[in-house]
């Protein structure tokens, strides 16, 4: 039920809201990035005082920017459910939060 209305919602009118969705799924994805890395990094310089869990000044550094945060929600929001899509198709259309998603 939920795949088919997903289908028609994605080519309707000849296929024009797929590009829309796609780019629309792009932006999310990269505002997600800059979210999560401005929640996630820190603000200890490195060389004064104590590093977080004791790591040394370049790892310190590194955390600062918040690149791991990055990179988890890249595995996690991004990669997991490419891989979900595309191992199960039919599931991943039937779903209604997909299609709540679209509208």
């Amino acid at each position: 039920f939920f795949g088919k209305k997903t289908c028609d919602l994605l080519f309707k009118g000849n296929g024009e809201n797929l590009p829309g969705f796609m780019i629309g799924r792009q932006l999310t994805v990269v505002f997600s990035f800059f979210l999560v890395a401005s929640i996630t990094g820190l603000n200890i310089t490195p060389g004064e005082g104590e590093n977080i869990f004791g790591i040394s000044d370049g790892a310190q550094a590194f955390l600062n920017y918040g690149f791991h945060g990055a990179v988890i929600t890249t595995i996690l929001a991004s990669i997991t459910w490419q891989l979900a899509a595309s191992a199960f198709p039919m599931a991943f259309l039937n779903n209604p939060v997909t299609y709540i998603l679209l509208c």
